[in-house]
């Protein structure tokens, strides 16, 4: 059976940069607070007044994956959409992306909804349509527009501090002998849905966004997060499944080149490379300080940046590794 690779990476955030320093208009907060408990000091986000959503940003870092493996729009046969910021509730924003794009109509376009895992889960996904032989050209993409749903409040501080808004994508074709998506590994637990989730709008309820929901201190619509819980289960998960990648292939840390984790939290990230991992400082990649966390778009936005810095080439040995909300976990083993 075939492989599959990355022929093309491309990414993109908005110019608008909002910094620790800006935040203190709406929230109790300072530099040194944000820096100490994220490692974040500024993040891209969107201009206020809305227009501008996912499949925009997901746009933009498309055509420079394209561009990148040397391919058209018309040359794609499957769009993979990941993000848990989607232009509406449906259809799947994979449809906007392949309008705004040219991508002809036809072509297949599928939503990945596993946030901060999401990248990982459309590339496992792109991974199986390449070895099979069904498609030989996708386009996946991460793209996230947070800053339109946060709660810009004290209250909200703890998420609101994290978050930015970003793209980036990769085009997956079949590969060559440098190149080659090795394997993935994907992980998920449901018992600990509610400690980091969006409650409302929801279909469960009826309205599925009422009044009653976002009135006063009734904030349901906002994202929430258990922090501390998140962080305990997210060390261990993650470096779980960069140990499960390298055990499946018979290859050690001292192979790897470079790992890329999901850019949710310096302090994790830190954490599991050198406590856990034991990896040296310039073997893990991180970008959180001046994008935030972008969810879906922080991996592909990591790995873009990571190679066009220099510190990655082709036929390097790469491992990505997230864990987010759902809880989901996983990782993934690529000769770039």
């Amino acid at each position: 059976m075939r492989k599959s690779r990355i022929a093309g990476l491309g990414s993109y955030v908005p110019e608008r940069i909002v910094t620790n320093d800006d935040l203190k208009q709406w929230v109790d907060t300072s530099d040194e607070w944000i820096q100490e408990r994220t490692g974040i000091k500024q993040r891209h986000w969107v201009p206020d007044g809305g227009g501008i959503g996912s499949s925009d940003l997901g746009c933009e870092a498309s055509k420079r994956a394209l561009a990148d493996a040397g391919l058209e729009p018309k040359d794609i046969q499957m769009i993979i959409f990941a993000t848990l910021s989607p232009d509406h509730m449906f259809p799947g924003t994979g449809v906007f992306l392949q309008r705004k794009l040219g991508v002809p109509a036809g072509t297949a376009a599928l939503d990945v909804r596993q946030q901060c895992t999401g990248f990982i889960y459309g590339l496992s996904v792109a991974d199986q349509f390449i070895r099979t032989g069904m498609y030989d050209r996708i386009l996946l993409v991460g793209a996230e527009v947070h800053s339109s749903g946060l709660d810009r409040s004290t209250r909200g501080r703890d998420v609101t501090v994290i978050f930015g808004d970003g793209a980036g994508a990769a085009v997956i074709t079949p590969a060559d002998e440098e190149s080659q998506i090795i394997s993935t590994h994907l992980h998920a637990d449901g018992n600990f849905a509610e400690d980091l989730w969006l409650e409302y709008p929801s279909s469960k309820e009826h309205p599925q966004c009422g009044v009653e929901q976002i009135s006063g201190d009734h904030t349901r619509h906002f994202p929430k997060m258990k922090g501390r819980q998140v962080f305990k289960h997210a060390v261990p998960k993650m470096a779980e499944a960069v140990f499960e990648a390298l055990a499946k292939n018979g290859v050690s840390l001292a192979d790897l080149k470079m790992l890329i984790p999901h850019q949710a939290n310096l302090r994790i990230n830190e954490y599991v490379a050198k406590q856990v991992l034991g990896l040296p400082d310039e073997k893990c990649f991180n970008n959180i300080d001046h994008v935030g966390n972008t969810t879906a778009a922080s991996i592909p936005l990591a790995l873009d940046e990571c190679r066009r810095l220099g510190k990655v080439q082709k036929g390097d040995l790469v491992c990505l590794a997230a864990f987010g909300a759902g809880f989901t976990w996983g990782s993934a083993l690529l000769r770039l």
